[in-house]
């Protein structure tokens, strides 16, 4: 028995599935992964600042820039960004694995430091806070860094931008 769909038949069942996520494969299946339409939790927070801080890190042990990590994981460099700076932001499964793929990590421990799906091993979690505390930069600013700083505590404390060669500058940034 063979079973002919036209068009209309085709379009119909689109328009039913508008403005719904549909998904396929495994991923679409495994029972493992976080619902992403649910508010985050404290501990999803927590292991997305670890997953950020985990894939600069890493990338920055390789001595690559952001681009380069982008062109060799085949992601968006805006993606990269994300992942690294934003915990508000659910990666991409696919981002998750092709950062595996890059970093030779196994895929399943790096979705679940991701957020993306539930940590089935109970210590991870503790493993990827501690990770996260303990990765946070402990480093003298550098003079740009510190200029900047400067002015941008300039500006919240009179609401002035004060030019980086006048004498409060260098009076306030010994203050700090």
């Amino acid at each position: 028995m063979t079973v002919h769909r036209d068009e209309a038949w085709w379009r119909a069942r689109a328009e039913r599935e508008a403005g719904h996520n549909v998904s396929v494969g495994l991923l679409a299946r495994d029972p493992q992964f976080a619902e992403t339409s649910l508010p985050r939790t404290l501990e999803q927070e927590q292991t997305r600042v670890a997953f950020g801080k985990f894939i600069e890190l890493m990338r920055r042990n390789k001595g690559w820039t952001i681009e380069d990590l982008a062109s060799k994981a085949d992601l968006d460099i805006g993606d990269v960004v994300l992942i690294e700076d934003d915990v508000t932001v659910l990666p991409e499964p696919r981002a998750v694995y092709q950062l595996a793929k890059v970093f030779e990590i196994p895929q399943t421990n790096l979705m679940q430091v991701s957020g993306l799906s539930v940590p089935r091993d109970p210590n991870l979690r503790q493993e990827t806070v501690r990770f996260a505390a303990r990765s946070q930069s402990i480093e003298k600013l550098s003079d740009s860094e510190q200029d900047a700083l400067v002015q941008f505590v300039s500006v919240l404390s009179r609401g002035v931008v004060e030019s980086s060669g006048d004498q409060s500058d260098t009076e306030h940034k010994n203050e700090i």
